[in-house]
């Protein structure tokens, strides 16, 4: 699953980076823990060029209770045992709380990075996942629908990260599902309410592992209500090494070695 992220750029690099506008009204603070229940950006196929605030945890329209979908399964009740070279059937399609959203409900969720841990262990163990390069903001594929609390009449819109199998970066934090990560040439067919849904479940599979990479973090990251840069400072190298260009004559490897030797800003980890 994917309960944990981090968006921390400011608006006008998301609006640049989505083609979006922000509302006056809208307010976005950055978060270094963005967990369930709390509000975030999102942008909906209805309203493709503006961001939206929705709540992090999808309650189906149909739902008497408030029953919170942090994560979609993109196999639905295939793949029991989340074999990672599952390619079958994706059962997301069929699922009565996701049946409906993901033909017509889609949407972009912006992260920076996003908290993982070993499946036995989770966030007791946590990792920083991201996107090498500064890839980022990056958006994950999403479900949204809106939900009227029967009680006090509120009208409250929220979401759901959809998640496929493990890829091999995954596997190395011993984590068996990850996120579905969009390729940025696709986040426009994500959001059109014209594409076949063929071509939806087509782009449900894990993201290229090669361009991923992670470090561990302490794990007071747990507490839902801890937000700080703290929160994301390394406890340990990344676990794949990377090359950064330091200048037209210098290379050096990190995540091997010592992290202050090699680069790996404590203070700013992710390069935001």
């Amino acid at each position: 699953m994917c309960g944990r992220y981090i968006l921390i750029q400011k608006a006008e690099v998301l609006e640049k980076r989505f083609g979006v506008s922000i509302p006056d009204s809208i307010n976005l603070v950055p978060s270094y823990n963005i967990a369930p229940g709390k509000y975030a950006p999102v942008i909906t196929n209805d309203r493709p060029h503006e961001i939206q605030l929705f709540r992090f945890g999808m309650t189906p329209s149909w739902m008497t209770k408030p029953n919170l979908f942090i994560n979609a399964r993109s196999e639905g009740d295939h793949n029991s045992d989340n074999n990672p070279n599952y390619t079958g059937a994706k059962g997301i399609i069929t699922k009565p709380a996701f049946r409906k959203t993901i033909r017509s409900q889609r949407c972009l969720i912006p992260a920076d990075a996003f908290i993982e841990g070993p499946e036995k262990e989770k966030l007791n163990r946590p990792f920083v996942v991201y996107l090498r390069d500064k890839v980022r903001p990056f958006a994950f594929a999403g479900i949204w629908d809106s939900w009227k609390n029967p009680e006090s009449g509120e009208l409250i819109h929220s979401f759901a990260i959809i998640t496929t199998v493990a890829n091999e970066l995954m596997q190395k934090i011993q984590h068996r599902r990850c996120p579905v990560i969009l390729h940025r040439s696709d986040e426009k067919n994500w959001l059109s309410n014209s594409l076949p849904l063929s071509e939806v479940t087509r782009l449900l599979v894990p993201y290229p592992y090669e361009l991923m990479n992670a470090y561990p973090i302490a794990p007071t990251i747990k507490n839902p209500g801890a937000d700080d840069p703290g929160l994301i400072h390394p406890a340990g190298q990344r676990l794949m090494p990377e090359t950064i260009i330091r200048s037209s004559s210098e290379v050096r490897i990190t995540g091997m070695g010592s992290n202050k030797n090699f680069g790996f800003d404590e203070h700013n980890p992710l390069g935001i």
